[in-house]
């Protein structure tokens, strides 16, 4: 069969970031939330993160006993934080934040003080709570437009297996 030109079933920069979040986020130990983030600026990737302890992750708890220290919330680190973290020297101003949960009020505020230019989010599960409430108020304050992540190509199945016949050698 001849090829007549490009393949048209490639995979835009809408759903590859957000991809890039959803991958991320398989990285995180939380038993119960996995967040994943990346920030895309100038079309690529500049930077990933995921829900983390900020050390050994043995060492905290990962349940939710409020009014104890036994908390996750006092130590987790989010998505988004560590997405800028991770950053390092790249500049991310202008640059947009995909992630797959609505971010918190603490995040919005580092996606504006970083210079984020959008938020575009899979999940916006807690939207009722007060601090997702105050996060889009900050948001929308601050002119840093959000939106839901809509695919362009349904489902995208990402398949890890090794190509081009080789085999894997021990």
């Amino acid at each position: 069969m001849a090829v007549t030109g490009p393949r048209d079933d490639f995979l835009g920069n809408n759903d590859h970031f957000m991809a890039a979040a959803v991958l991320a986020g398989k990285r995180s130990r939380d038993p119960s939330t996995q967040v994943g983030a990346c920030i895309e600026k100038d079309g690529k990737l500049v930077s990933i993160g995921y829900n983390d302890m900020p050390v050994d992750n043995k060492r905290f708890p990962w349940g939710k006993k409020p009014g104890t220290t036994e908390h996750k919330y006092l130590y987790v680190c989010h998505a988004e934080l560590n997405a800028i973290m991770n950053a390092e020297r790249a500049d991310v101003k202008g640059g947009t934040m995909y992630v797959t949960l609505f971010p918190c009020n603490e995040c919005a505020k580092l996606i504006i003080k970083a210079g984020l230019k959008e938020v575009v989010y899979l999940c916006d599960k807690y939207k009722s709570q007060v601090e997702f409430q105050a996060s889009r108020i900050s948001l929308d304050t601050a002119d840093v437009p959000h939106r839901r992540f809509l695919p362009e190509r349904t489902p995208t199945i990402i398949t890890l297996e090794i190509g081009y016949n080789e085999e894997i050698s021990q």
